[in-house]
């Protein structure tokens, strides 16, 4: 689903009765998406458009389970790592013991015979995870197709993005790309 923010695309997987969330933006559309329990939310990285909606989710459900690295803790918990400082809405995670932090190529199980595996792909944050389940893979803003990575920002690093984007070009073969924007007036419907 696209946010109201940047184009930003929030991700639900569902199987067996089960939801898991790739990354956080309009709740209300979330919420519509669901199917059974929600049963955690897998981060892509810690910018404000990809996690304004956190706060809220975790009203709903307070138990609720964030995947992220150290350095997507780090944006979580400040409003100027995260950009949302410069926004209407600063943003600063209330619930930062629901953070559960992985590593590179760490698996997370999502459900039975599902798997989300956490791949580090820095450059455009250094807490950037693009996350492999199944046929699929959710880039965040690390590769959006059509689209030059966003290196501008602090913290921002060109060479590693480089890096990152051929090694997502890998793990893409033979699988669907889901990005962290959507191309501007279009919706993502895979």
């Amino acid at each position: 689903m696209v946010n109201r923010i940047f184009n930003s695309c929030s991700y639900v997987i569902v199987q067996d009765g089960k939801s898991w969330l790739v990354d956080c933006g309009d709740v209300e559309s979330i919420l519509h998406a669901l199917e059974g329990p929600l049963c955690g939310v897998l981060l892509t990285h810690a910018h404000f458009d990809h996690i304004y909606g956190l706060n809220q989710l975790l009203e709903l459900f307070p138990d609720l389970p964030i995947y992220t690295g150290e350095d997507g803790l780090k944006g979580l918990l400040s409003d100027r790592l995260n950009f949302s400082r410069y926004y209407e809405e600063p943003f600063v995670l209330n619930a930062p013991d629901n953070v559960r932090l992985v590593d590179d190529s760490q698996e997370i199980v999502l459900m039975d015979g599902l798997y989300a595996v956490a791949v580090a792909t820095p450059g455009h944050s250094p807490g950037c995870i693009t996350w492999v389940v199944d046929d699929a893979v959710f880039t965040g803003d690390s590769y959006i197709p059509g689209v030059k990575t966003v290196t501008i920002f602090p913290q921002c690093d060109k060479e590693q993005a480089r890096q990152s984007e051929q090694l997502i070009k890998e793990l893409a073969k033979g699988r669907h790309i889901y990005p962290g924007h959507a191309p501007q007036n279009e919706e993502i419907t895979n």
